[in-house]
């Protein structure tokens, strides 16, 4: 085992995150510094830290990254229009390149040997944090204790922890695994790895059940500029503000909750319930701007980006140069895309009742069903004649064998 003299944490004050400083200094006899990412989750971080330092961690970063995950992470993301497997807006994959960069950027500072996560053996948020360690420090020791030590469960974990004096809130009327940040919130495994099983209504806790969902309709204008959301019912707001906000009335009306079955990207299918309720306005809300302001080829050569990029996103690849070239390729398709569009918000049901914008390509002489002096029909059958040749063709053929 190589000498280990500093590491650096991914802390969240969880069960696991809770084991692992005690086994790294068990392990390494090193010094462990922990550093938990404010991304929304509403944690109580002063408790955390104070946990922190009672489990032997002399030092705690504890950094309020809000603005800049919605700004550079989020925002990018949804100016793809990226959908993992036609249903799963990302929440948590997007979360961990930001997570892993300022634990480099932490481990740089504290000139620490190794960076260590509390991701499992089986799941992606482990490729997800060990490449970008690499591609940010390719020389870096990575430390994934879940590949390592002899502690293979819940329960062996919830004993080390008892017997080291390690304090735990385990809430055994939550059987399944959490993640929050502000773009959405996750459900897996426990109760949930049955597919078949409906989840409990009182597991969810960003949106209101549909059915309870308030019987009148709420209205609401997001602006865009440039592809990225500005302003809230012609009010300006930060981009972690304008999301908070459109989270709770979103929340209250019962939109943003996907339930799925996922591959995963080291093989195995895994079901998983997500809460993204402002994540699912803007997704909308972006493509309905779009669709007027894009020509139609440059629209679908992007739509053909969304699968590669989603997956991308999915298997950790935020700093994988193939991700950065689609990026620049997005961006450049954005630059008409600013306006504002209409949505009505009603028992889980978010629908665009209006879009417009100074970039219109939608020109009501054009499209009109009435009488106009700007478009010969006539036109239309050569149209079809010339598109129609290669299929009259492959028909005379066929006859003719």
């Amino acid at each position: 085992m190589a000498k280990i003299k500093k590491i650096v944490v991914a802390y969240s004050g969880g069960l696991d995150t809770s084991v692992i400083p005690q086994w790294l200094m068990e392990t390494y006899g090193c010094e462990v510094i922990a550093f938990a990412a404010d991304l929304g989750q509403e944690d109580d971080f002063a408790a955390l830290r104070r946990k922190a330092r009672g489990l032997g961690m002399r030092k705690v970063y504890v950094d309020d990254l809000k603005e800049e995950f919605v700004k550079d992470f989020i925002f990018p993301l949804l100016r793809a229009n990226a959908v993992y497997e036609g249903s799963y807006l990302l929440g948590t994959a997007i979360a961990r390149p930001l997570i892993a960069k300022r634990q480099i950027e932490i481990a740089r500072a504290e000139k620490a040997d190794a960076v260590c996560h509390g991701a499992t053996g089986k799941g992606n948020d482990q490729v997800r944090f060990e490449l970008t360690y690499l591609a940010l420090n390719p020389k870096i020791t990575i430390i994934a204790p879940w590949r390592l030590w002899h502690l293979n469960s819940r329960n062996s974990l919830i004993a080390y922890a008892r017997e080291h004096n390690i304090p735990l809130q385990v809430t055994p009327e939550k059987p399944y695994s959490m993640d929050r940040n502000l773009f959405h919130l996750s459900f897996e495994g426990g109760i949930l790895e049955d597919p078949w099983q409906e989840p409990r209504e009182d597991m969810f806790i960003l949106t209101t059940s549909p059915e309870k969902a308030p019987s009148k309709p709420a209205y609401l204008n997001i602006t865009y500029r440039q592809g990225n959301p500005v302003a809230l019912d012609n009010k300006k707001l930060s981009p972690a503000k304008l999301l908070a906000r459109l989270n709770k009335l979103a929340g209250t009306h019962g939109i943003g909750r996907v339930d799925v079955v996922e591959n995963r990207y080291v093989g195995m299918k895994s079901r998983g319930v997500y809460e993204t309720p402002g994540g699912t306005i803007l997704h909308k809300a972006h493509r309905a701007l779009e669709s007027i302001t894009l020509d139609r080829e440059v629209m679908h050569l992007k739509d053909s980006l969304i699968t590669r990029y989603a997956e991308l996103v999915y298997y950790g690849y935020w700093f994988a140069p193939e991700r950065e070239i689609l990026q620049l390729t997005i961006d450049e398709t954005q630059k008409n895309v600013t306006g504002t569009v209409r949505l009505k918000l009603y028992k889980g049901n978010c629908t665009v009742v209006g879009r417009k914008s100074p970039q219109s390509l939608y020109h009501p002489d054009y499209a009109t069903f009435e009488e106009d002096a700007v478009y010969d029909q006539k036109l239309a059958e050569g149209f079809i004649q010339l598109n129609a040749l290669r299929l009259k063709i492959n028909t005379l053929m066929r006859k003719k064998r």
